[in-house]
């Protein structure tokens, strides 16, 4: 009961956010769109697939994701300063409740976020002519779900040990990093070198590597690169709670 109330003031949070429209849902929509129009400019004779539709959604959707970690940020840094969370602490919650109440609405809304981009993807693919199956993006929307989890939590780390001006600034960074290292724009297999192995320790590539595969049908072959993500869900996960519990055994 508990989370579920937290969760449901931080839904009205959200909701009252005019941002969380614009960026959320319809920022990803726009690149979709404006990623198509450049794929159409660009000749045959290039051979860059990377901007087709059935190759670009999966990269588009974890590219929203990632405004999510900006959102989370903002809403926790906020409730800090606000000293919000301070009066909670005085309540019975633990970390674990406060952690929980934050990610439901937002796991709700990268739900919703996951589905509107593929579905417009499949407007899209259906246009182009581009084969896109909706059983592969179900399957590609389960494979995010650890995505989906570790970016809400590296908004809520940083929105827990930085202030509402510098969280999210550090979270543009994370967004920056994880449009150019997650081969969202470019194609990391083919560019090997250093910067392919630097982009395959971290865990933008792999997120966005697992989509891809699983829109493609070739959930089997992403394994290792949901394990290195759900590695780094897992990672995430735990320093939140800990910076949560560490705020409330300081304000207590």
């Amino acid at each position: 009961m508990r989370i579920t109330a937290f969760a449901k003031r931080n839904i009205k949070e959200l909701l009252r956010d005019p941002l969380s429209y614009v960026f959320c849902l319809g920022f990803p929509v726009m690149m979709l769109l404006l990623m198509t129009v450049i794929n159409k400019s660009i000749p045959p004779q290039a051979n860059m697939t990377v901007f087709r539709i059935d190759n670009l959604c999966a990269g588009i959707t974890v590219f929203g994701l990632t405004f999510l970690m900006l959102f989370a940020a903002m809403l926790t840094s906020k409730d800090r300063t606000s000293s919000f969370l301070t009066r909670l602490y005085a309540s019975p919650m633990t970390a674990v409740d406060f952690i929980a109440g934050y990610y439901l609405p937002l796991l709700i809304l990268a739900v919703v976020q996951a589905v509107i981009t593929f579905g417009v993807s499949l407007v899209i693919a259906a246009i182009e002519g581009v084969s896109l199956s909706i059983g592969g993006i179900l399957l590609a929307i389960v494979t995010l779900i650890p995505s989906m989890v570790m970016f809400i939590g590296f908004g809520l780390f940083f929105g827990c040990k930085f202030s509402d001006k510098a969280a999210p600034g550090l979270c543009s960074a994370i967004i920056s990093a994880a449009a150019i290292l997650g081969g969202i724009w470019m194609d990391i297999d083919a560019m090997g070198g250093t910067l392919a192995k630097i982009c395959k320790v971290l865990p933008f590539y792999h997120s966005v590597n697992a989509a891809r595969l699983a829109v493609d049908g070739n959930i089997g072959e992403a394994g290792t690169s949901m394990l290195i993500v759900l590695a780094y869900t897992v990672a995430v996960a735990v320093l939140s709670v800990v910076a949560f519990r560490h705020n409330m055994n300081k304000d207590n």
